[in-house]
């Protein structure tokens, strides 16, 4: 996303598109309205509760032009040792290995004459020492805008009697394939910056992993770049206990300070996850050349060995129930435009059950509502996207 200057709407829209983490494991909306509306003295105790939990003491803190703090906090005090399974973690400072394949220094630039490099806002008035992790710090209106402390972080699916998602609420557009054992996945995907029309609604672009099943024993690794305003469990980014992060330099959850633009230059970053079967079985997540962080594979319970499912594309919440939202996926534009307008998955790679990297294979396409949102499959390069509510989408 470029370095946004002007008017104050401009800061808005770029404040929205973030990274984001999500994971789903077996642990044990409202619009920003005053305090005094929403929750009562007890209630504004457990946020004030909650915060204190969440935001842990920073030896530094940055404030970014978008208006997010970043806090450097000790990586020996982030948050995932709040997790019973971590009490006693000994943080692994790199992988033990890479797969077979593997490149560890790749190129963000997707565009011969693009020089872009990744950064985000907060870069831009310092930067978090080692020794440290940078954290978003969590602010009360947070709390407002998931309209209790105890759900803040989570994702929730609206489900069905039969325990399903509810596609008339979450709408896709993905490539997957589930014809063996995983472990590991990478893609390539460039960033936009979608309209989203409610403020309880999400836009976004990501990769899947999964074994097990909604309603039952189900494990996931998710993640990706999330424009927005599963059961009872999981959380996005640090805000459950889990994830380990050895990164200084890349915060989740906070603004990207570039993006692509339609039928101009285009900005992607490829995203790596990979189980570390040479060393703990640990999940490791690398984000273009920067091993970020990873998941103890003792906080699963099924994804401890391989994942059986595997999936990227687009997801958006559809929460006009009356017709249909004008919530964009990725660029806003029907995969069929192509090269530089629609929103692309490439270098689409899996780890399969040999552990060898290789391309996708007797993949298959699914799209909720095509008429809103489309996928077109190429061969381990797919487009993807769409506007939304239009003449020909109810």
């Amino acid at each position: 996303m470029a370095p946004p200057c002007g008017s104050g709407r401009r800061w808005s829209r770029v404040a929205k598109m973030t990274f984001y983490l999500f994971f789903l494991i077996p642990m044990s909306s409202a619009g920003n309205r005053n305090t005094d509306t929403i929750f009562g003295k007890k209630q504004k105790l457990e946020v004030q509760q909650q915060l204190k939990r969440l935001n842990k003491p920073a030896l530094k803190s940055i404030k970014s032009p978008d208006g997010d703090i970043i806090d450097c906090v000790d990586i020996n005090k982030q948050p995932a040792f709040d997790h019973p399974l971590l009490k006693n973690h000994t943080i692994q400072m790199r992988p033990s290995s890479y797969p077979e394949g593997f490149s560890v220094n790749e190129s963000n630039d997707v565009s011969s004459n693009s020089e872009l490099k990744f950064t985000q806002l907060w870069h831009l008035n310092g930067r978090c020492p080692e020794g440290t992790i940078p954290i978003r710090r969590t602010k009360e209106e947070d709390l407002l805008r998931a309209g209790s402390a105890a759900n803040f972080g989570r994702k929730k699916y609206h489900t069905n009697a039969q325990n399903k998602v509810d596609l008339n609420i979450h709408e896709h557009a993905v490539l997957s394939e589930n014809v063996d054992k995983y472990y590991g996945m990478l893609a390539e995907m460039n960033a936009w910056n979608p309209h989203t029309q409610f403020s309880n609604e999400f836009s976004l672009s990501q990769f899947w992993m999964k074994t097990g099943d909604y309603g039952q024993d189900l494990d996931t690794i998710e993640g990706g770049m999330m424009d927005d305003a599963y059961e009872n469990t999981g959380c996005y980014n640090l805000l459950c206990p889990g994830f380990v992060q050895i990164d200084n330099q890349i915060t989740m959850g906070a603004s990207i300070n570039r993006y692509s633009h339609y039928d101009s230059d285009q900005f992607a970053l490829k995203f790596y996850v990979w189980k570390d079967v040479n060393g703990r079985g640990d999940w490791w997540l690398k984000i273009k050349d920067r091993d970020v962080g990873y998941w103890p594979s003792s906080i699963f319970s099924i994804l401890s060995d391989s994942a059986s499912f595997v999936q990227w594309g687009g997801e958006v919440v559809n929460f006009n129930l009356d017709g249909h939202t004008t919530t964009q996926m990725g660029s806003g534009h029907f995969a069929e435009e192509g090269p530089r307008k629609a929103s692309f998955f490439k270098n689409l790679h899996v780890i399969d059950g040999r552990q060898l990297l290789r391309g996708p294979q007797n993949t298959v396409t699914f799209m909720t509502k095509p008429n809103c949102y489309n996928i077109l499959d190429y061969g381990g390069l797919f487009y993807f996207g769409g506007p939304g509510k239009n003449p020909n989408c109810p």
